[in-house]
């Protein structure tokens, strides 16, 4: 049956753990205080006023979440960080909302997913850090993410990822010190990684292994803290009219669409929508590929993917956000625009958006037209990363393509945004989801050996799933805890 974290299994390793982050001056922060930072105590924010947001300090461990100070040395908290994206641009009635995934430590939401799968093991005995090394198999940010919480919590990490990744990546994952192995293969190639972390289990009995396709606590941590932040700015942002119509995220490693099952609890209503690229549409059409949406691995199902409550697959073409990447970045799109009658300030902001964000976005113009929305509509979605993390793509776009104008700015414009339309798409009846739901079948028994049991609980047990996203309620008195014997906060 599936594993519910929620009691210490290995004392003697806990302690270690312990006498290390006492030694270490290292505070875990709990899953609450990452949804509301109020709850951090006065002596951990007033010295984070001298921390930048990517300082490799283990106070950098309470910017876990998506209310930081938008500023990169010294941000104390505040609300939500989000993006309206208007009509002028999207060309739908329907208010589109991004919340935005740049202003946490490394520029990317991942470093939630990641302390949501290191810290519980931590807590509970299952990992030493005095021992164990962290293994964060990916196709990026989460790599990233993983490595950055491992540095903070005084762990060594092992980051694996496809040798196709932008070399930003790479490049700072070596800085923060990491071991890196690049596998074979695009953002595409995910089985590849998972041959690597076979070879790695067979060999390397120190390594423990944080894979996001199958770690409950990504999920987990989306649920909690990724489905009130976007709660959050609903409420603040709804008149009497507005209706939440929907939700939209790349599956990736099915972490961050989690947050669509926190907020179906609350808006029965809610469309989840599911983006993928149209070059490797597997959900849309058990396809497969190599495609430059980076961020999103597939040609699977993720093992911790709630299809029963996915409503609809969308799949965009790769080329459109590529050529979006650089109207939104390049000085020549900016210009035109501007020139369009686009407010000077939203369109700086659009470099918030990075190649997945891009992605979303298009996925939710195309929910809002397939679904008729109107002006009462309130679809939400997220920018995971913003384009500073793809510098080199828009160069090397620049390379193939010529230096960008305004010519090319307006066909750009035309074609990915105004003429985008609802093919592509599918809206899931209940036998469409269960079809999906059998495809884990291939990767996760036939290949990483799960026990067949475990799948056919995620589909019959219908409260499974509640027990799997509560089980941040019970890590956080077990955080608590240990907080306590290393004695940090008294």
């Amino acid at each position: 049956m599936i594993e519910i974290i929620d009691k210490v299994t290995n004392t003697e390793v806990l302690e270690k753990a312990v006498k290390r982050y006492r030694e270490k001056g290292i505070i875990l922060p709990t899953f609450k205080q990452m949804e509301d930072p109020t709850l951090i105590p006065d002596k951990i924010v007033k010295q984070l006023k001298s921390i930048g947001l990517w300082d490799n300090h283990p106070l950098n461990l309470f910017r876990i979440t998506w209310k930081n100070e938008p500023v990169n040395h010294g941000g104390g908290f505040g609300g939500v960080n989000y993006l309206e994206i208007p009509k002028e641009i999207s060309g739908v009635d329907a208010k589109i909302v991004m919340i935005l995934g740049k202003y946490f430590p490394t520029g990317a939401h991942k470093v939630g997913a990641a302390y949501g799968c290191l810290a519980p093991r931590i807590i509970t005995g299952q990992f030493d850090p005095t021992y164990h090394k962290a293994v964060w198999p990916s196709t990026g940010n989460y790599c990233r993410g993983g490595a950055f919480d491992s540095f903070l919590m005084d762990v060594t990490a092992v980051a694996i990822l496809p040798e196709e990744m932008s070399k930003e990546r790479f490049t700072w994952l070596e800085e923060i010190g990491a071991e890196v192995i690049a596998t074979p293969g695009c953002e595409s190639n995910v089985k590849e990684i998972y041959d690597k972390c076979w070879e790695i289990r067979d060999t390397r009995k120190d390594a423990v292994i944080f894979n996001q396709f199958d770690e409950f606590g990504n999920s987990a941590w989306h649920y909690n803290v990724t489905g009130k932040a976007i709660q959050e700015v609903y409420d603040g942002i709804k008149s009497k009219t507005s209706r939440f119509s929907a939700y939209v995220s790349a599956t990736g490693s099915a972490g961050t669409i989690a947050a669509g099952d926190y907020l179906r609890t609350l808006y029965p209503q809610v469309q989840v929508v599911a983006s993928e690229a149209l070059q490797c549409p597997t959900l849309l059409r058990n396809g497969f590929g190599g495609h430059r949406i980076e961020g999103i691995g597939d040609k699977h199902v993720p093992w911790i993917h709630n299809v029963r409550n996915t409503n609809v697959v969308t799949a965009i073409d790769d080329e459109h956000t590529m050529r979006l990447l650089r109207l939104f970045n390049e000085k020549e799109g900016k210009a035109y625009l501007k020139s369009k009658g686009i407010a000077p300030d939203l369109v700086d902001k659009l470099y918030l958006l990075g190649i997945s964000s891009i992605g979303n976005l298009l996925s939710a113009i195309k929910t809002a037209k397939y679904f008729e929305y109107d002006k009462d509509d309130v679809i939400f979605t997220v920018a995971t990363d913003s384009a500073e993390m793809y510098e080199s793509r828009i160069k090397e776009q620049e390379v193939e393509k010529g230096a960008y104008n305004q010519f090319q700015a307006a066909l750009d414009f035309e074609a990915t945004i105004n003429e985008q339309s609802t093919d592509h798409m599918k809206e899931l009846n209940y036998q469409d989801q269960k079809a999906i739901h059998n495809l884990k079948y291939f990767t996760w028994i036939e290949q990483q050996a799960k026990p067949l049991e475990e799948l056919n609980q995620m589909w019959y047990d219908r409260g499974i799933w509640d027990k799997v996203f509560h089980q941040p309620d019970r890590w956080d008195e077990l955080i608590e805890e240990f907080n306590d014997r290393t004695g940090l906060l008294k």
